[in-house]
């Protein structure tokens, strides 16, 4: 009995101790979600690619200095099932508005909140209730 409880606890904290970075990646503590930011700008790059789909855009700063940006989302599976996003749902030289949360770090990174297209179109990581769009 006392071989069982030892191998129990064993495997209980090896769970716990691998199961820390696993939060880790998927918290969201790099961003500041209290502070989002909204750019105008344009796509440069659009990749649809596990484990997030990346989107890569330029845009100018206050002082008008042009800013190359990553941005960060969920993945294809959940964007095309949740939201209704394609692989070609942006495309290279699409002008955008992005609001996303920023790195705490002040680097030019964010995670997704939304994407408005030229069109008006509104494209984010969930489905929007119509009061959100």
């Amino acid at each position: 009995m006392r071989i069982r409880l030892a191998i129990f606890l064993a495997v209980l904290a090896s769970v716990w101790m691998m199961g820390g970075p696993m939060w880790a990646h998927h918290g969201g503590a790099i961003y500041d979600t209290k502070n989002p930011v909204t750019l105008k700008g344009v796509i440069t790059d659009f990749e649809w690619t596990n484990p997030h789909v990346q989107i890569y855009f330029d845009a100018k700063d206050d002082k008008g200095n042009l800013v190359h940006w990553a941005c960060e989302t969920l993945s294809p599976g959940k964007l095309a099932r949740g939201a209704g996003w394609t692989k070609d749902s942006l495309k290279a030289g699409d002008q955008v508005t992005i609001t996303l949360n920023p790195a705490k770090v002040g680097s030019a990174v964010g995670n997704l909140r939304k994407v408005v297209l030229a069109d008006g179109k509104v494209l984010t990581p969930q489905e929007l209730a119509p009061e959100d769009q």
